[in-house]
């Protein structure tokens, strides 16, 4: 885990463990949402998981992975923070269908057996796009899906980087008044593309979710790629070098 990566993660240990510090904690999903409500597609992106082997990448307590479980899918929710980790484990002690893991989502990725989806609410930014997405790509069935949201406008209106480089963002964590400093990967989506067939996906789509308040420029994008069915020997499978991208 790089060192931008784990300062995320510590970030999310210490807001895991000020929420278990209290007696209120979010109600269950009546809608999903890719990190704005109210805002953008909901769960029919995701189509028909009954039945189907799902990855949450950076679960946090674990509410859109129950959602999905209790849906018929088989899920793996994951996140770093061992004490994101505990709260998901004291909220979801026998859920049916899930499976709560705390580790680093590559290494996951890596060990575990292929997934038919691959979902991320918001987590991936916190994660170099270098290292991860090629450990998604191979950790997803032929034909299996990766869909994620990700930062594309901030709350002060600073729109998305047009180069690989990880920058600092403000951060306010629900249930704080602290704000937290951490470098995120904010990329324009031509870059996000970019990276994904890079790593061995064919993307599909990318879609605009904004903010409903003409006060705020708040915006994300939602990302979905595929991986191919059968994996063509003329594709090179080596990454152009970094500075391609850099800043």
């Amino acid at each position: 885990m790089l060192d931008i990566e784990k300062h995320a993660a510590e970030i999310w240990t210490l807001y895991g463990r000020h929420q278990l510090g209290r007696t209120f904690d979010l109600p269950e999903l009546d809608r999903w949402a890719w990190d704005i409500p109210q805002a953008g597609p909901g769960i029919d992106v995701l189509g028909d998981v009954a039945g189907l082997r799902v990855l949450d990448l950076g679960a946090g307590v674990g509410r859109h992975a129950a959602h999905l479980a209790a849906l018929g899918a088989h899920v793996s929710a994951v996140d770093a923070s061992p004490t994101q980790h505990q709260r998901a484990l004291a909220r979801y002690p026998d859920t049916p269908n899930l499976h709560l893991v705390c580790a680093d989502a590559v290494d996951h990725l890596r060990e575990a057996a292929p997934y038919d989806l691959i979902y991320s609410v918001s987590g991936l930014p916190f994660l170099d796009p270098h290292r991860v997405l090629p450990a998604l790509a191979n950790a997803l069935k032929p034909g299996g899906r990766l869909v994620f949201s990700a930062l594309h406008t901030n709350s002060h209106g600073v729109g998305p980087s047009d180069c690989v480089a990880a920058r600092p963002e403000v951060l306010r964590l629900p249930g704080t008044d602290t704000e937290h400093s951490m470098h995120m990967w904010v990329l324009a989506p031509a870059l996000w593309e970019d990276l994904l067939v890079e790593s061995g996906l064919t993307f599909e789509s990318v879609t605009a979710i904004d903010s409903p308040r003409s006060d705020r420029p708040l915006s994300y994008r939602l990302y979905a790629a595929r991986r191919p069915e059968r994996v063509h020997s003329a594709r090179c499978s080596t990454w152009r070098a970094v500075g391609a991208h850099g800043c």
